[in-house]
């Protein structure tokens, strides 16, 4: 039997997220019923995040066994073969040992999310970015975002269904900048709580809009009350981007 990590990259409107789910097609699924095909084996694929449904990846790892002896190019054409027509991609699969575990191994993650900041409605990016008519001022909002930055307790921006044990995480960066007509607003963390970078999303969205200041970001995340923070942006924005392990 050997491990392969895999790099996956996906389009997540078409899913109902990584994890298995009884009401239609996830992820996970997708790539385990093409291992099947490829080995005639029930492999159990293992993700280094739950992406819901809708989130997209460029870079998600997941790691998987097989018994059939192979090389990591051949796994991954294979796979890569048995998952059209599904809008997924191994980008990469590389034999590691027994112990490796894409999920609690990895020492960061990394997301981007996408606003489209204009008032013409999106033809090519529709269900890709987040379209945001009023003017945003992506530098006030890079500035509120720095009061996010280490260790806290953020209860606000967590969803009601999360099942983390402790709503203390500790963000390593976050970033805001405008790239012509696009605001991408970067986060790197070793784990995150369930909804929690689509809230931080669309707080910072009131804050470009000047209907929040930094110190309103402050009294949020102080508050510990999901009541007291922005909205949940929708999923169309955000991006796995990559998964940091030692």
């Amino acid at each position: 039997m050997t491990r392969f990590r895999l790099t996956v990259e996906y389009d997540g409107r078409h899913f109902v997220g990584w994890q298995r789910q009884d009401n239609g097609m996830s992820v996970q699924q997708a790539l385990e019923e093409a291992i099947f095909k490829f080995c005639g084996e029930n492999a159990a694929v293992q993700g280094a995040g739950r992406t819901d449904a809708g989130v997209h990846a460029l870079g998600q790892v997941a790691h998987v066994d097989i018994d059939k002896p192979s090389v990591g190019d051949t796994v991954r054409d294979a796979i890569n073969f048995h998952l059209r027509p599904w809008p997924v991609a191994v980008l990469t699969a590389q034999a590691v040992g027994p112990q490796f575990h894409a999920r609690f191994d990895a020492v960061a993650r990394r997301y981007r999310y996408r606003i489209v900041n204009r008032r013409a409605p999106l033809a090519l990016e529709q269900g890709r970015a987040w379209l945001v008519n009023l003017p945003l001022d992506a530098d006030v909002m890079h500035e509120a975002a720095q009061r996010l930055v280490g260790q806290h307790d953020f209860s606000s921006f967590r969803a009601a269904m999360c099942q983390a044990k402790s709503p203390v995480k500790t963000l390593s960066s976050l970033n805001v900048a405008r790239r012509g007509g696009d605001i991408e607003i970067d986060v790197e963390a070793r784990s995150f709580l369930h909804n929690q970078v689509r809230i931080m999303v669309g707080t910072l969205k009131h804050v470009g809009e000047g209907r929040w200041t930094a110190d309103d970001v402050s009294e949020a995340l102080e508050a510990k009350d999901r009541a007291a923070a922005g909205v949940t942006a929708p999923p169309d924005g955000l991006y796995l981007m990559g998964v940091e392990y030692p």
